[in-house]
């Protein structure tokens, strides 16, 4: 056997030697995590259902338990339920004077458990919760981790349903505050106080998106609720949701305008062709109609006016009104109509007695006839000065009949108004301060 293969089987075996001694060295360092943990939580040794101490081992003050948050996802905001769905990571910590333990001259930094009944819990619950669901793919989503000075930390995976009574007054253009609440059940202050954890309490995911809301902040504060059986520590935290304007504008607005400038074609069309205008009117204010139902079924029926009810209320109007000035022309084509019937039969009956009285009076004709024509204009009353004629006598269709000028006036008269209406109803919404609701 040659020198160089000597030396290599004294190295393998001196390989096998260390691994062992390492392996031995994890076998006992487990074996010390073991006694550690029978130690603090064996039987007889730690009774979950008794409060830990106050501060300092005091145990006349309450126990303080810090909770942050981190929003891993905010998956929808329900308008007609009014209330949202997140998915967060709960985490609270405390200190237990009962499990310190010797961290093995640092080797131990903490003890891992995944039972939550090994160890006493405070009794928080979300009140404004409507459903919720622990993760338990693959394994528990949870942990608590023992620290050597005692202190806790309890970690959880949770999904929630919460309420989120809203405003909608200004609803497209409103903007929400959906709160997360948290408070103790059983302990009263006097035993339990839950704090904010300094630094930054609540931590939202960076690629956080949500369909129809932008979230603009989130608030921290404290919301303790006095009761009948005391008082009781309470946390909360306000998520500030601003509607997305962009998708209602789209499906909502836009198309509603293009219904009403649609039933403004009516005034352009010749008043004979009744089929056309009379089917423009009722198709555009049924489908007026019908976005109006949709747009409401999509909403709670809340006892208040909101924002889009003025907005589709006004352009209905509009739309009826076009269909309802047809009506108007209609009846004043048809009375135009009979006054020149009647004209010309006065005509006729004039000639007819001019003739007669010229047969009858042979001589002195013309001076008799100026007479009658001036008798006659002596009979009429005088007129009054009429500022709407003098006014309608300034446009082009001056010698045209009422309902033609009646749809010259409304091509004018619909647009602007409806134009002053978008510049009230915009300016009043987009810079109306929400707290003055």
């Amino acid at each position: 056997m040659g020198t160089g293969h000597f030396f290599w089987v004294i190295f393998y075996f001196a390989s096998l030697c260390s691994a062992s001694l390492a392996n031995n060295a994890k076998i006992n360092f487990r074996e010390k995590e073991k006694k550690v943990l029978d130690q603090i939580l064996g039987a007889g040794k730690y009774d979950a259902r008794i409060r830990p101490s106050g501060l300092n081992g005091t145990e006349n003050l309450p126990t303080y338990v810090y909770v942050n948050m981190f929003l891993r996802s905010i998956s929808k905001i329900d308008d007609y339920k009014m209330e949202y769905s997140v998915q967060l990571t709960f985490r609270e910590q405390w200190t237990d004077e009962r499990l310190k333990f010797d961290d093995i001259q640092g080797r131990l930094k903490y003890l891992t458990l995944t039972e939550a009944n090994r160890v006493w819990m405070p009794d928080l619950f979300f009140s404004n919760e409507k459903e919720g669901h622990f993760h338990n793919i693959i394994m528990p989503n949870v942990y608590i981790r023992i620290f050597p000075n005692g202190s806790v930390l309890y970690s959880i995976r949770i999904s929630l349903t919460l309420a989120c009574p809203m405003n909608l007054k200004l609803y497209p253009l409103d903007r929400q505050i959906c709160s997360l609440r948290m408070a103790s059940y059983g302990w009263t202050t006097n035993d339990l106080v839950f704090l904010w954890k300094e630094g930054d309490p609540v931590q939202v995911v960076k690629n956080l998106h949500l369909p129809r809301f932008t979230l603009e902040k989130f608030l921290t504060d404290y919301c303790n609720s006095k009761t009948n059986t005391g008082e009781y520590s309470c946390l909360k935290v306000d998520l500030l949701f601003k509607r997305e304007f962009s998708y209602y504008l789209i499906q909502i607005y836009i198309p509603c305008c293009m219904l009403v400038i649609v039933s403004w074609v009516s005034f352009w069309l010749d008043q004979g062709a009744v089929p056309a205008r009379v089917s423009l009117g009722v198709t555009t204010l049924l489908t007026m109609a019908t976005q109006t139902s949709g747009i409401n079924a999509s909403l709670p029926p809340v006892s208040y006016t909101k924002a889009i009810d003025v907005w589709t209320g006004v352009c209905l109007t509009f739309v009826f009104g076009a269909l309802l000035e047809f009506a108007l022309v209609n009846y004043a084509s048809r009375s135009d109509m009979h006054k020149e019937n009647m004209k010309k039969k006065r005509r006729d009956l004039e000639q007819a007695s001019i003739d007669a009285a010229s047969d009858l009076l042979d001589t002195d004709s013309n001076a008799t006839f100026a007479m009658l024509r001036q008798c006659e204009v002596h009979m009429q009353a005088p007129k009054r000065p009429n500022c709407c004629k003098t006014w309608l006598s300034k446009f082009p269709t001056r010698q045209c009949s009422r309902s033609k000028r009646i749809d010259v006036i409304s091509r004018i008269t619909f647009p602007l108004v409806f134009a002053l209406f978008n510049l009230v109803y915009w300016s009043t919404y987009l810079f109306r301060d929400e707290e003055d609701e």
